[in-house]
């Protein structure tokens, strides 16, 4: 048991994902959402007694509760495909032809492996293939990917997956700066350091000169 829970810590260190899908139960979603928040209440609460915290307090004693609907309507709300954004398309009546780029989106997720705070910024293009979606919908399904336990390389890949799937075409730029209280809050504590990941398809994977272009609008 000590070997496999060192094996454990390594991989979380490490920042190693196991899969490009977020891990899921197959019954994942046979709970309503109120019995989930019931049973994390309950589950916390004990959590917070095992701590020695006194939950007689006023402070803490919502506290339970309070962790218990967070985690489940707020945080990981990402986790339900039921709260997916609807990303409605429309006819690209200016026949717009170009890139859209649209950077500085800000997200916040939490680090699978400690579950504690990932934050940063995305940086997001799109070449439309005769249709678009209302800029809106794109920092909504930024957010929707990033409201679950994640890796910062897995909610690259997932939100270029996304908008593939929601804007019909495969001319998709994805770039992320995060901090990772997994490292500013524990282990090495290093407070100053951001990772970047990015991932591309179509002409931005294929063209030189248009991923150079999109380089070019996000570092302004």
């Amino acid at each position: 048991m000590e070997l496999v829970n060192k094996m454990a810590d390594e991989l979380g260190d490490n920042h190693i994902g196991t899969n490009t899908d977020t891990p899921m139960r197959e019954d994942a979603f046979v709970m309503e959402d109120s019995v989930k928040i019931e049973s994390i209440e309950k589950h916390f609460r004990e959590i917070m007694n095992i701590l020695g915290l006194d939950l007689n307090d006023d402070s803490l004693r919502g506290t339970p509760r309070r962790v218990a609907r967070m985690y489940v309507e707020e945080i990981f709300r990402g986790l339900n495909p039921l709260n997916k954004p609807d990303t409605k398309l429309f006819e690209n009546k200016y026949n717009y032809g170009q890139m859209l780029v649209e950077k500085n989106i800000t997200f916040y997720s939490n680090c699978e492996h400690h579950f504690v705070p990932i934050w940063g910024v995305a940086h997001v293009a799109y070449i439309a293939n005769g249709h678009v979606i209302g800029l809106s919908k794109i920092n909504r399904i930024v957010q929707f990917v990033a409201a679950r336990p994640q890796v910062q390389e897995r909610m690259t890949l997932q939100i270029l997956k996304e908008l593939k799937q929601s804007l019909q075409t495969e001319d998709i730029a994805v770039v992320i700066d995060a901090h990772h209280h997994c490292v500013s809050s524990r282990g090495i504590r290093d407070i100053q350091s951001s990772t970047t990941t990015s991932e591309f398809s179509g002409k931005f994977k294929d063209d030189d000169k248009c991923r150079t272009e999109f380089f070019t609008y996000i570092a302004k």
